[in-house]
C-alpha cells in the first residue's frame, strides 16, 4: 500500500479580538492535532485593519504546512477549526477571534463557489505578503516571486512583533 500524497499548502492567520496572538498559536496547534504537518510559521505582525477600518488592529502570521487532504476537505477542516475557536460570521472584513485562509495548495488553480486558489489578492495584501515572504521568499504564485511582490507592497501600518 502506498502512502497518501502530501500537498504543500500556505495558510494566512489573523485575529483582532481577545488575545489575538494566543488565538493564532491555538489555531496552529489545533490544525497540527488534526494532522497538518507544519514546516514553518512566520513571526507575528501587528496590522492595521484592511477593508473595514473601524476595528482593532490585527495580529497576522503565515504558515507553510503539508497535508494529505484534498482542497475541499481541507477547507472544511479550516472552517471547523475556526468555529471550534468561537468564530462567528460577521460583516465582511470585520473583527474576528480567528481567521484562517488557505493561500495556496501546491500549484493548483481552483475556482468554485467555496474556494479560489491561489487566494484572491494574496499578491496585493502586505499583511499576507510580509509574513509569507519571511518563510517562503522564493515561492512563486501566479508567476510572481513573493519577495518581488513584498518589496512592492505598501507595508505602512504593519509591524513585526515577535517570533511565533
Amino acid at each position: 500500500m502506498t502512502a497518501p500524497e502530501e500537498h504543500r499548502i500556505g495558510l494566512g492567520l489573523g485575529a483582532n479580538l481577545g488575545d489575538a496572538a494566543a488565538s493564532l498559536r491555538r489555531a496552529v496547534a489545533l490544525l497540527r492535532e488534526a494532522g497538518l504537518a507544519f514546516d514553518a510559521v512566520s513571526s507575528l505582525y501587528a496590522t492595521k485593519p484592511w477593508g473595514v477600518t473601524d476595528q482593532p488592529d490585527f495580529v497576522n502570521a503565515c504558515a507553510l504546512a503539508r497535508t494529505t487532504l484534498d482542497p475541499l476537505p481541507l477547507l472544511d477542516l479550516i472552517k471547523a477549526t475556526e468555529q471550534a475557536m468561537g468564530r462567528r460570521e460577521t460583516r465582511r472584513w470585520g473583527p474576528r477571534v480567528i481567521d484562517i485562509d488557505l493561500l495556496f495548495y501546491d500549484d493548483l488553480r481552483w475556482r468554485d463557489e467555496r474556494l479560489t486558489l491561489p487566494h484572491p489578492g494574496v499578491l496585493e495584501r502586505a499583511f499576507v505578503l510580509l509574513p509569507l515572504v519571511e518563510i517562503a521568499p522564493d515561492l512563486v504564485l501566479e508567476g510572481t516571486r513573493l519577495s518581488s511582490a513584498a518589496a512592492a507592497a505598501d507595508a505602512r501600518g504593519i509591524t513585526r512583533l515577535s517570533p511565533f
